[in-house]
C-alpha cells in the first residue's frame, strides 16, 4: 500500500473512483489530528476487502472542506465516502484541506 504522508505539493490532481475520508489521532506536539484520505479503484470500498490504491495523511489538519460532491456518512464507522468519482482534487493550506473533484450522478444505490 502507497502511503504518502504531508505531500509536497499544495495541489494534488489524483484520479480514482473512490475515496475515504477519515482521521488518525493527534501526533505529539500537533495541535490537529492527522487528515486521512485512501483512494480506491471500485465504489464503496468499505463494503469490500479491497486495499486503497494510494493513501495520502496530513498531519496537524484543523478542517476538511468538501466542496461540490455528494458524500456519504455512515454510523457504523468513521469515514466520509465519495463515489462515483471522475477526477479528485486535494489542495492543502496550512491547518486546511479543501477537496474538489467531478464524478458522475447517481440517484440512487442498492
Amino acid at each position: 500500500m502507497d502511503v504518502i504522508k504531508d505531500p509536497a505539493d499544495d495541489v494534488l490532481k489524483l484520479d480514482a473512483k473512490s475515496a475515504l475520508i477519515g482521521r488518525l489521532p493527534r501526533k505529539e506536539g500537533d495541535k490537529f489530528k492527522t487528515a486521512v484520505i485512501r483512494l480506491y479503484d471500485v465504489n464503496n470500498p468499505h463494503k469490500t476487502t479491497e486495499f486503497p490504491k494510494k493513501t495520502f495523511e496530513f498531519t496537524n489538519t484543523e478542517k476538511v472542506r468538501i466542496r461540490s460532491l455528494t458524500s456519504s456518512y455512515y454510523l457504523e464507522g468513521n469515514d466520509l465516502v465519495i463515489n462515483d468519482l471522475e477526477e479528485l482534487s486535494i489542495e492543502h493550506d496550512g491547518t486546511k484541506l479543501t477537496i474538489k473533484g467531478s464524478q458522475q450522478v447517481v440517484e440512487k444505490r442498492d
